[in-house]
């Protein structure tokens, strides 16, 4: 049995405690802030709730060995796709089902485009799932993958997201929705590896899903399972270093309280925990200003909107000037993006909003929050009022005016996020963004990293499957 304190109880951080704690350790998890959960956060407001982090739950089974007593409700249309021109594409969790909807709205053409691609990702996504997601990275499991050659072709190194889209899908629109999956990673579909169509398929070839009461309850039932355990959870208990030689000793709280560990688990962002908890500049390139952020609105509306989905995304006419602005090229500076695409969640759920109403959340990206080229300093005064007036004008422009239905409008910036939950710049994914990431071991024996800014990524399921690896690699007690 060892002595096991965890740093941030976030997805990675509780789900990591309850596994490590099932195994027979002692564990204790430190928390900095005054709720459990990290991004994965709830607000509630005169009868609404909203979740302000993720909103949709992907491959639910990486959480069933949880044991957390969860029921997810299958969505349909996954996400309804609206695009400039008009045209609306309900996707679909049924592979037959979501090219029927292709070739009623795109034509035939699409449709058997869509169907070759979809072949082409499910390779990605098996080579992928098996040879990648579940396992620690390191130089001999990257070795061994590059012998299996249909894995190495399937996957494409070298070509972009945007690349395969263009070698597959003629229809543009097709391939502005595939564009949008390298924004799951906090990245460019410009320069994001074409491995990420694994994305794609896995929404879509095992769903997406909905949990009454909002996704917030998934850190609720983890916290509940951590107590179940004997987890000890201390909140506004922030850790400002962690002490080791050549094996970790425990961590430094900020109050001056030296706790003593045998094994430290890290689900803070690699760049804080590289930057200032464990110095280690080496491991910082790559972790500082390439993952995108996101400015959110939380909107308490009047009224029913029926040509919502669950998940609506309208889509800008020029995408690329998006990407432009949130990933600027040398000598330009980051900027709000002037026309983005925009994200609407909106749960029939009767559970987070009051009768006659909608609890909207708007997500649109945005540069991280700082003050260098490649950042935007969100705490500007009046930026993030009047941001929010340009969403809900860009929302109008596209056919959806909501301003004389609203309650209320609360903002979210990158600069929030990243004091709420402690991400470097208010990155949603990670500091690293794309696919490769730091990997799970530390420098030193004894410290583990989960969470979304390391292997395999962000996201509710590559989270949770940080913490099996970690718990794997640590073993039972």
């Amino acid at each position: 049995m060892s002595d096991i304190v965890v740093i941030g109880a976030g997805v990675g951080g509780l789900a990591a405690a309850v596994r490590l704690a099932a195994a027979g350790h002692r564990v204790t998890v430190h928390e900095r802030a005054a709720e459990a959960g990290g991004k994965l956060a709830v607000y509630e407001r005169d009868g609404y709730r909203f979740d302000t982090g993720p909103s949709l739950l992907t491959l639910p089974q990486v959480f069933e060995e949880l044991d957390l007593g969860l029921t997810p409700e299958p969505l349909d249309p996954v996400v309804r796709h609206v695009f400039p021109d008009g045209v609306v594409l309900d996707s679909s969790s049924d592979h037959r089902v979501f090219v029927e909807r292709i070739w009623s709205v795109l034509g035939g053409d699409a449709a058997r485009d869509w169907d070759r691609f979809w072949r082409r990702a499910a390779r990605i996504w098996h080579a992928s799932w098996e040879s990648v997601l579940q396992r620690p990275v390191t130089a001999a499991s990257l070795a061994r993958l590059a012998w299996r050659v249909g894995d190495l072709a399937a996957i494409a190194p070298g070509l972009s997201l945007r690349g395969l889209g263009r070698r597959y899908l003629r229809d543009p629109r097709l391939r502005m929705l595939l564009d949008r999956y390298a924004t799951y990673t906090g990245a460019d579909p410009r320069r994001a590896p074409a491995a990420l169509a694994a994305i794609p398929y896995a929404e879509l070839a095992h769903g997406g899903w909905y949990l009454p009461g909002g996704l917030g309850t998934i850190a609720a039932a983890l916290r509940a399972r951590c107590e179940d355990l004997g987890v000890r959870v201390e909140l506004n208990s922030e850790v400002a270093a962690i002490e080791a030689d050549q094996k970790v000793r425990g961590v430094r709280l900020a109050s001056g309280r030296f706790v003593p560990a045998d094994i430290v688990v890290s689900n803070v962002d690699a760049l804080t925990l590289y930057r200032d908890l464990l110095p280690a500049p080496g491991r910082l390139a790559g972790l500082t200003d390439r993952s995108l952020a996101g400015f959110v609105l939380l909107l308490g509306v009047r009224g029913d909107t029926a040509e919502l989905a669950h998940h609506t995304v309208f889509f800008p006419r020029h995408y690329d000037a998006e990407f432009d602005a949130i990933f600027p090229a040398a000598g330009r500076r980051a900027r709000p993006v002037d026309d983005p695409a925009v994200f609407v969640t909106r749960a029939a759920d009767p559970a987070v909003h009051p009768q006659g109403h909608e609890a909207w959340f708007v997500l649109v990206n945005a540069p991280r929050h700082g003050t260098g080229r490649s950042a935007v300093d969100w705490r500007r005064p009046g930026l993030a009022g009047a941001y929010a007036d340009h969403v809900l004008d860009v929302l109008a422009r596209r056919g959806l005016d909501v301003r004389d239905r609203l309650e209320f409008t609360e903002t979210r910036t990158p600069a929030d996020l990243a004091e709420a939950a402690g991400a470097p710049g208010g990155a949603i994914y990670g500091t690293a963004g794309g696919l490769l990431r730091p990997g799970n071991r530390g420098p030193v024996d004894g410290l583990f990293l989960v969470g979304g800014s390391v292997h395999p990524g962000g996201g509710l399921p590559m989270v949770t499957l940080s913490a099996r690896i970690v718990a794997d690699q640590i073993g039972a007690a």
